[in-house]
């Protein structure tokens, strides 16, 4: 590759990132291009600018797409299957209204964030949005309380567990590139995660509850509140279910903790057990009996509901697929070492950097998946040369990041909008508050730990 205007070879390198970063940018948020198909135009421009030999750039874009998609497609379909069981079954709804009783009607918002982190670990915050909008709608109206005051700690619970908390496909993205330990940062994502979700949830969804008042849509309130009188599975069977995943992968890091060379049997079942492909599958299957059979569904049904389910996911899958292959060519065309080594030079915080790195590529995109596939093409280089750094407190860095300022390019904004009836000012107001106050708030808190770790 030749230098142009007199730059440097890591400087032409990233002269030519930006202006594919642009490129992209432009197309999904001003000409609503497809966000897959202009990654991949992205990826192939970046290779061909970089100096990459054309096999070369179609191999990394085919590779990265691959290597990326080998465990997250996995994990998407069986969440998704999971996610589907519980909206049929009325699972959610048996967890929100058991959390309500117990927590009496006065803190109620503050049983809403319980229930949207809870329900959002198994599932997409699309989907948790779309299975927890009818049981907004019936607390409000129940409790005579502002929407927003029981929705916002919702959306902050689901929001969070979307950009901290593994399994879900962005955290997970970042775990597969940094090698970071699944376990730690489970453990990490739920010490941060629990007094992120309360800031940005009860906290401030009362202050801005009280200042914008919205009803919902009459005719979505009225259709929601005719599938009240179904009955519902109980609240222990549901809970097991859904926290089902992750004590399957908790056992297998406590195992591999315990003994890390796997000398025993009973080690390399639990690890078996712990990897999160099995753990979601077996959590899926216990769930076509607990949430399935066990309510009456036939297996005609439960066949029907995992199909349908899986539709919707063709889409994400591919965008992941698409960043993975941005972030190899990345990788292979040494833009990942050019920027690794202006950062170390520059001597720049990697916890700060990562969440810089996808906070930006987030408000420019509008898609935290986007944001956090392409920054773990950019900060992978720089953790490795940067030995011993604490790469669990990096993943939350980087999904901390990509959740950073929603507004009119991103899926989400409109979809709170709608389900809210709310102008964009107002959804401004709250919703893209909230995600800007939970990210930065993560932040902070990541800072803190990372001082003690």
């Amino acid at each position: 590759m030749t230098t142009i205007f007199g730059l440097s070879h890591n400087a032409t390198l990233l002269f030519w990132t930006l202006i594919c970063i642009v490129f992209l940018v432009v197309l999904i948020a001003k000409f609503k291009w497809n966000p897959f198909v202009t990654l991949m135009i992205s990826a192939l421009g970046l290779g061909l600018l970089a100096g990459m030999a054309p096999p070369d750039v179609i191999k990394a874009v085919t590779s990265g797409l691959g290597g990326t998609l080998g465990t997250i497609a996995i994990v998407i379909g069986l969440g998704t299957m999971l996610g589907k069981m519980m909206a049929e079954s009325g699972g959610a709804e048996r967890i929100a209204t058991t959390l309500v009783n117990k927590f009496g009607e006065k803190r109620v918002h503050w049983a809403m964030m319980v229930v949207g982190f809870i329900v959002g670990i198994p599932v997409f915050f699309e989907v948790g949005v779309i299975l927890l909008i009818p049981i907004i709608f019936t607390v409000a109206r129940k409790t005579k309380m502002s929407l927003l005051q029981i929705g916002i700690p919702i959306l902050a619970g689901l929001s969070t567990v979307h950009g901290l908390v593994p399994p879900h496909p962005a955290p997970m993205i970042a775990i597969e590139a940094y090698h970071a330990d699944l376990g730690t940062t489970i453990l990490y994502s739920i010490l941060i995660g629990l007094p992120t979700a309360i800031i940005a949830g009860p906290l401030f969804g009362k202050f801005i509850g009280k200042r914008i008042q919205v009803q919902p849509p009459a005719k979505l309130e009225e259709q929601f509140a005719a599938k009240s009188n179904r009955e519902l599975p109980s609240f222990g069977i549901t809970l097991f279910t859904i926290l089902l995943p992750v004590i399957l992968m908790l056992i297998g890091s406590i195992a591999n903790i315990i003994d890390p060379q796997a000398t025993s049997q009973w080690t390399v079942l639990a690890e078996f057990i712990g990897h999160e492909i099995i753990a979601l599958l077996i959590a899926a299957v216990f769930a076509f009996f607990s949430l399935g059979f066990a309510r009456g569904f036939t297996k005609e049904e439960v066949s029907r509901f995992t199909s349908e389910c899986l539709a919707p996911t063709a889409t994400i899958i591919l965008i992941i697929g698409g960043g993975g292959a941005f972030k190899q060519v990345l990788i292979n065309s040494g833009v990942g070492t050019a920027i690794g080594e202006m950062a170390t030079q520059a001597h720049v915080n990697l916890i700060l950097f990562a969440w810089l790195a996808a906070a930006l590529i987030r408000v420019a995109t509008g898609s935290a998946t986007v944001a956090m596939t392409t920054a773990a093409g950019i900060v992978t280089p720089v953790l490795a040369l940067n030995p011993g750094t604490n790469v669990e407190l990096v993943v939350l860095a980087t999904g901390a990041g990509s959740l950073v300022l929603s507004h009119v390019n991103d899926a989400g904004f409109w979809m709170v909008k709608e389900f809210f009836n709310m102008t964009v000012p107002q959804t401004l107001k709250s919703w893209t508050a909230m995600e800007t106050i939970l990210s930065v708030t993560a932040l902070i808190f990541i800072l803190i730990l990372s001082t003690v770790m």
